[in-house]
């Protein structure tokens, strides 16, 4: 099992990007595997936070950590240009030494990511956008020539970016919310995911988002097996806050791994945890090094 930190970018402290070059330097010295970034233009349209960029913060962590793997959990790419994400990602995987992923995501506020800037909010329409910039991230991050035209997005025959990523190829996470099946029917195709659970009433209306349960993953785990027709190993990481007492996280713990956990993620809620909070939970580092 492996153990990553998801950083905000946005609220108070967290939006500084030295304090979370900080807080990824540390988490890289208390033993986390992964530090994770999110991605935010506005968050909510009503709360105004102060936010920093993502992609410019993981330039950062790229250059003040060497081992953790870094990336996006999750870029919302159905409101970014994908050459410009490509350009982006292989750039990161140069200056961290091959150390990027790339979470993506179709976003959870369409009103306050997409339509406040005049992009359409619609889940079909990002869904859409998303699996085309999928498809020309990965052929131009290739370095042969590339060439394509969908809907949204068009790439003209024989373009050729280089240079290549550092790694074979720069793995790809999707997030989604379960019981939603596309995101995981997407997530088939690439090399991982990230799911969370939505709780609705029996009107079908939207109650909260819960932590994945390992029963869960293990239905999403199926779910993607009987869809994916690869071979190479698929990520599944969940983001969970583990237990205090030891005995009880260990016995999680080894209920997600049974379950196909590869990564337990600690999603950081900036209103939720003051980032000194944050920074004193990532300095006592994951679970197996504690007794766990």
């Amino acid at each position: 099992m492996k153990f990553a930190v998801n950083l905000p970018i946005l609220g108070e402290g967290y939006s500084d990007p030295k304090q979370l070059v900080d807080l990824a330097r540390d988490a890289e010295q208390a033993g986390w595997d992964a530090v994770y970034v999110w991605d935010s233009l506005l968050f909510d349209i009503g709360m105004h936070p102060p936010i920093a960029d993502p992609w410019i913060v993981l330039a950062a962590i790229a250059t003040a950590t060497s081992r953790v793997q870094i990336g996006p959990m999750i870029a919302q790419l159905a409101r970014r240009r994908p050459a410009k994400v490509a350009r982006e990602l292989v750039t990161l995987d140069h200056l961290s030494s091959g150390r990027v992923m790339c979470g993506v995501g179709l976003g959870f506020s369409g009103e306050a990511e997409f339509a406040q800037f005049g992009e359409d909010p619609a889940p079909k329409v990002r869904a859409a956008k998303l699996d085309e910039a999928l498809a020309i991230i990965t052929g131009l991050l290739t370095g042969e020539p590339f060439g394509f035209k969908g809907t949204y997005h068009q790439v003209a025959e024989g373009t050729v970016f280089l240079p290549r990523p550092v790694q074979p190829t720069i793995p790809i996470i999707v997030g989604g919310y379960w019981p939603n099946k596309g995101p995981f029917r997407r997530a088939a195709r690439w090399d991982g995911t990230s799911p969370a659970e939505v709780e609705r009433d029996e009107n079908g209306v939207f109650v909260g988002i819960h932590p994945t349960s390992p029963a869960t993953v293990k239905t999403i785990s199926d779910f993607i097996a009987e869809r994916r027709t690869r071979t190479d190993p698929f990520a599944m990481i969940v983001s969970r806050v583990l237990p205090d007492d030891p005995s009880e996280a260990a016995d999680l713990i080894a209920a997600y791994a049974a379950a196909g956990t590869t990564s337990i993620m600690r999603d950081i809620m900036p209103w939720a945890e003051p980032i000194d909070a944050a920074r004193a939970m990532i300095r006592r580092g994951p679970p197996r090094s504690s007794a766990v």
